[in-house]
């Protein structure tokens, strides 16, 4: 099959989850092109493994991003734009016209997503990472610009905060016209079918990650006695973080000997150095910033639980089953997560792990201690959580149910087993 990925930046670090899927395609023989529709990601000197292993920058087409410093760009007077208008001046014409497009099309900003579609491109599937793309992939296959089947994974953000901000009608052309959809968890696919979407045109694929890179070990209480903790996560009000800081400053002195890793970077890096000044627990927990996997791996392989304290932001935003709760739990670590979106898909409370209620610093500190209290239990619990990611997200048997999926749209038919 011939397949085209349609993204937003790219490579993005965190979104391992569409390296893998792209990956698995190019193993299976499948020819993959990808198109970053807002341009390149800034990962600094950081590349992922993936992307170097199978050259996917060559594979990919970057959309000029726009200059933020004309004010005063028209097809006239802009040497560039000129030229973009000449190689197809209809819809070029079209992608800048205010009244049919609103503020996407003000600044060339559509104009500019498309330029690498503008010759026309024709594959058997188009598949869309997220559903702001997917609006993307469908503008641009109703101007003729892409021919195939449009199929669109909606994972997180793109059907909760994106649903505030833009309205609950954002989707209404896109779920009536497209072909096909995903979304990465039951709590997702149930809120695009309330949406509109037709339930035998949407499943399921959880986000995969390959198990064999995360060696399970049993976890047993440290002869130290230091218990290592960690969270991994942008630094985001999405990802909780605050409430496991939180959570630190309540067991501090029941427990001083404790030790909480927070791994990632992002926004809110200096509000949580000055929390944890401020609650005086910089001696427990260290914000040690971006590591790349295998750094990752090897704090985790060192650590004894795992804290993924998920919360519903402000701006609506929410997640799936994160895979940082997954690589943890194939690595054998206890982990608590909270009762969000579709964490408690992949966290059996009792068996495969904890969920507590969301922005409950002491409800985490109730379980941490009660683990801490409670080694016996680690290895058990550890070996669920192994099993349970084993059987729903191994990436492997996710890519093979994705060719599946992409044969059965092409043929239309879509019963697909979840």
């Amino acid at each position: 099959m011939k397949i085209a990925f349609l993204v937003g930046k790219f490579p993005v670090l965190s979104e391992s989850f569409i390296l893998n899927q792209i990956a698995g395609l190019l193993d299976r023989g499948h020819e993959v092109d990808i198109y970053a529709i807002n341009g390149p990601a800034d990962n600094g000197s950081k590349v992922h493994p993936i992307v170097t292993k199978y050259n996917l920058i060559e594979r990919t087409y970057f959309s000029p991003v726009p200059p933020q410093d004309k004010a005063d760009l028209t097809p006239n007077n802009d040497r560039f734009i000129k030229q973009i208008f000449q190689r197809n001046p209809e819809v070029c014409q079209d992608l800048i016209n205010v009244a049919k497009h609103g503020k996407r099309a003000k600044r060339f900003r559509l104009l500019y997503k498309a330029v690498p579609f503008l010759e026309g491109k024709s594959y058997d599937i188009i598949h869309c990472q997220f559903g702001s793309i997917g609006l993307m992939g469908l503008l641009f296959r109703n101007l003729g610009l892409l021919q195939g089947k449009l199929v669109t994974i909606f994972r997180g953000s793109d059907i909760s905060k994106y649903l505030e901000k833009w309205g609950y009608d954002v989707y209404d052309r896109l779920l009536a016209e497209g072909d096909f959809f995903l979304t990465n968890c039951e709590f997702f696919r149930k809120r695009a079918i309330k949406l509109g979407c037709d339930e035998d045109k949407i499943v399921i694929l959880g986000s995969g990650i390959d198990c064999s890179k995360f060696a399970f070990t049993p976890r047993h209480f440290p002869a130290d006695g230091k218990v290592k903790i960690a969270t991994t996560g942008r630094l985001v009000e999405k990802k909780g973080i605050e409430y496991g800081i939180r959570a630190m400053a309540s067991l501090a002195e029941t427990y001083p000997n404790i030790e909480y890793n927070i791994i990632g970077d992002g926004e809110l890096r200096e509000h949580f150095e000055q929390l944890i000044t401020e609650l005086n627990v910089g001696h427990i927990v260290k914000l040690v910033g971006w590591k790349q996997q295998e750094e990752l791996i090897e704090i985790l392989d060192n650590s004894h639980i795992l804290i993924a304290p998920s919360v519903t932001a402000a701006d609506g935003n929410q997640d799936a089953p994160v895979n940082t709760l997954k690589e943890a739990m194939a690595m054998g670590l206890p982990v608590i997560g909270t009762l969000h979106g579709g964490i408690p898909e992949l966290i059996e409370d009792g068996i495969s792990g904890l969920l507590v209620p969301e922005r409950d610093g002491e409800a985490i500190a109730q379980k941490v201690s009660y683990l801490i209290e409670h080694p016996e239990i680690w290895t058990d619990m550890g070996k669920a959580g192994r099993d349970r990611v084993e059987e729903k997200y191994d990436m492997h048997k996710l890519n093979n149910q994705l060719v599946d999926i992409y044969k059965s749209v092409l043929s239309s038919e879509f019963a697909v087993a979840n």
